[in-house]
């Protein structure tokens, strides 16, 4: 897959700077050439965004097992520690792949669990924000930076940060890639109506919904809502929709994670998923107020964007808070504890979980 993107980055970086320097798309536009900058550009924020939680997951990765590992019933704690630890890797799929095998190995109870995935969700805000910032200009020099850390240092720590500079490069420099392709499209007539069509909510939900559960990333798909903001093609009415959606689509990952997993691990899948669905139901019918509302703080489209996507998962986070009880109740008699799986739990491997071992430190718990 690394390859993949390097291979897909390069090619669309040399058709893309050759075909803005000649300013080939001054008379229209070359909708192969602006395919090729968006896929690039795409591959490239996604490898930026591997490499950046490798990194981080590198440095902080046994630190954030004891700390998840540890979590009492506070539900208080449980926010603020999935916020913190989702803020760290910067992914909230990864947040709830780790409970899933923990829950899976019983070092937490699904009711632990409850909390931490709402701090999850409010964690990705943190990325968002991130990316709002234009610091598309630097990114290159922060691909330098990180290059020179892994190349000129020996330590492992220094090597794990340069990781994490060079992620964030590659994925700024994605941003500008995508950008850069999508400038033509600020005239077309066509994709502007397309994009006002998704102002309508469930058009703009089922968008960001498809699109997340395809990249398995909201992070990513929310950078792309920004870029489009930020190009002046998207208003913010038919971004939150997308966003809302993109916090529905991750729940993919979890819930593929699951499969195969005990009971009690399905069991934090489906509240992941119930959450996430039960915050779109919420906010759905308010959109356009809940816009207005964003508005009021200014600061451009794009940062109203990444207001409105931290505003609505605090909102959500701080909504399901309180009912963690009466969800975790609901979950249980819905998915009650099978006598077969009972009786099959003093015989099953506990503290190795398969389905993540791409990611070690949770894989195995000791």
């Amino acid at each position: 897959m690394k390859k993949f993107f390097l291979i897909v980055f390069t090619i669309s970086l040399f058709i893309t700077d050759k075909l803005y320097a000649a300013g080939s798309v001054d008379d229209g536009i070359n909708w192969f050439f602006l395919i090729i900058g968006l896929l690039g550009g795409l591959a490239l924020f996604l490898y930026g965004m591997e490499k950046m939680s490798e990194g981080m997951r590198k440095s902080a990765g046994n630190q954030m097992r004891r700390i998840l590992s540890k979590l009492t019933d506070n539900r208080f704690i449980g926010l603020a520690v999935g916020a913190f630890v989702t803020m760290v890797i910067q992914s909230s799929s990864a947040t709830t792949v780790m409970l899933v095998s923990f829950v899976q190995s019983g070092l937490m109870n699904f009711g632990q669990s409850l909390g931490v995935i709402l701090g999850a969700n409010l964690g990705t805000t943190v990325t968002a924000q991130l990316i709002a910032f234009k610091l598309t200009d630097y990114a290159i020099l922060m691909i330098a930076a990180g290059f020179g850390f892994i190349a000129f240092s020996k330590k492992e720590s220094i090597k794990n940060i340069g990781e994490i500079v060079l992620g964030f490069g590659l994925l700024f420099y994605g941003m500008k890639l995508m950008s850069s392709a999508m400038s033509p499209l600020r005239t077309y007539p066509g994709f502007i109506d397309m994009l006002k069509g998704l102002e309508n909510p469930f058009a703009g939900i089922i968008v960001g919904l498809i699109f997340t559960a395809l990249i398995q990333s909201s992070s990513a798909f929310t950078g792309i809502v920004i870029v489009l903001a930020q190009q002046g093609l998207l208003t913010l009415e038919a971004g939150i929709p997308m966003i809302i959606g993109a916090n529905i689509g991750t729940c993919v990952t979890a819930g593929l994670t699951s499969l195969g997993a005990s009971r009690e691990a399905k069991r934090v899948a489906v509240a992941h998923t119930f959450f996430n669905v039960g915050g779109a139901i919420l906010f759905v019918f308010w959109i356009p107020y809940f816009a207005d509302f964003v508005k009021t703080f200014g600061s451009g489209p794009a940062r109203e964007i990444a207001n409105a996507h931290t505003i609505f998962n605090f909102s959500v986070a701080i909504f399901f808070l309180p009912l963690t009880k009466i969800t975790s109740n609901l979950i249980l008699k819905i998915m009650p504890e099978l006598e077969s799986e009972k009786e099959d739990s003093y015989l099953s491997t506990r503290y190795l979980n398969e389905n993540v071992l791409k990611t070690p430190v949770p894989a195995i718990n000791y």
